[in-house]
């Protein structure tokens, strides 16, 4: 049974899934969800690490929505958990990272189930959301 608290929270964030879901994302909101995407895909994938946190909202997800529009050369696949709504999810996906210290909101691009490229909180926050873009864009460029 969820509490008032809990569907608050669903309420809230419903806004901040789908503006990555009407971009092509696909929700991975279980862990099991995590394990069938990442045992069974294949290609290369951008997997975004959402979060409600002010520079996700203003910088990570008008990024990488706009640098998958803009792209000539685009991931096979796009996907995304949610840090502080789908915990499970999130800490699956982030097992797949290796060594790479928990971020939030981050982006990874793998090849399989390799990290060939990531960006971090920091490489967020601090920066305009373009060259968030732009790092995206070279990473494709590179990887895809």
């Amino acid at each position: 049974m969820s509490n008032a608290y809990d569907e608050y929270m669903k309420q809230m964030v419903k806004p901040m899934r789908t503006e990555l879901t009407t971009a092509g994302f696909k929700e991975l909101t279980s862990e099991e969800d995590v394990v069938h995407y990442m045992e069974n895909t294949t290609g290369t994938s951008l997997v975004v690490i959402n979060s409600v946190c002010g520079c996700a909202a203003g910088l990570a997800r008008p990024a990488a929505t706009q640098a998958v529009v803009q792209a000539e050369k685009t991931p096979n696949n796009l996907v995304t958990v949610f840090a502080g709504q789908d915990k499970e999810a999130t800490a699956k996906m982030r097992e797949y990272f290796g060594d790479i210290p928990p971020s939030s909101p981050s982006m990874a691009i793998l090849k399989g189930k390799e990290v060939v490229h990531f960006i971090h909180r920091h490489d967020i926050e601090s920066f305009p959301m373009e060259d968030i873009m732009n790092n995206l864009l070279s990473a494709f460029e590179k990887h895809c």
